[in-house]
């Protein structure tokens, strides 16, 4: 269909993508960006409970002492901070990479960790989360925790999306990618495990 021909939504839709910096290659990146980044949270759940001294597993959504409980409380309690830690970490570490080079994929990465927490956080059940078990253990307030640690998320994005130049418009576009590429691994851990 010759481009003069197309509805305007569609040369609409177009255009948006173009401004957003999408295209198809960027689309699919997200499979492997989404992956890595549940990957990479879990990393730090199985690197601070080793560092504490428990022999620890790893899975693509989950990460546990091998004996089924931590050597101390406290261990358990490191252990869950090195997920969201580590997810801050990604955020930041992409964001300084975004800074340098301007790359599409670079925001990508940094976009899908706020995603990540965000929709597993306001959607997954807080208190099935990460940040409610820390904050149980330190006995504060689990929703302080969580604005915290969305917050952080929300600033370094925020950077990012300047840097691109990028608006609202396009947090939608990078929010319906991000949404198939979860929705993806949750598939696959579901399968697998």
């Amino acid at each position: 269909m010759e481009a003069a021909k197309r509805p305007p939504f569609v040369e609409g839709i177009k255009a948006d993508l173009e401004d957003s910096h999408i295209n198809w290659r960027v689309a699919l990146s997200f499979i492997p960006i989404a992956f890595f980044t549940y990957l990479f949270h879990e990393s730090g759940h199985w690197l601070f409970g080793q560092l504490t001294g428990n022999e620890m597993l790893i899975s693509l959504n989950n990460s546990t002492p091998e004996s089924g409980y931590f050597i101390r409380e406290s261990d358990a309690l490191w252990s869950a901070i090195g997920g969201p830690v580590f997810t801050i970490l990604q955020a930041f570490i992409f964001l300084v990479v975004t800074e340098k080079t301007k790359s599409v994929y670079a925001f990508s990465v940094v976009f899908f960790a706020f995603f990540c927490r965000s929709f597993s956080i306001i959607l997954g059940g807080l208190s099935l989360q990460d940040e409610a078990r820390i904050a149980s253990m330190l006995n504060i307030n689990e929703y302080l925790l969580a604005g915290i640690v969305l917050w952080v998320l929300f600033i370094i994005t925020w950077r990012a999306s300047r840097i691109m130049n990028l608006g609202w418009k396009a947090s939608g576009y990078f929010t319906a990618l991000s949404t198939g590429a979860m929705l993806l691994v949750i598939w696959t851990n579901w399968l697998i495990y």
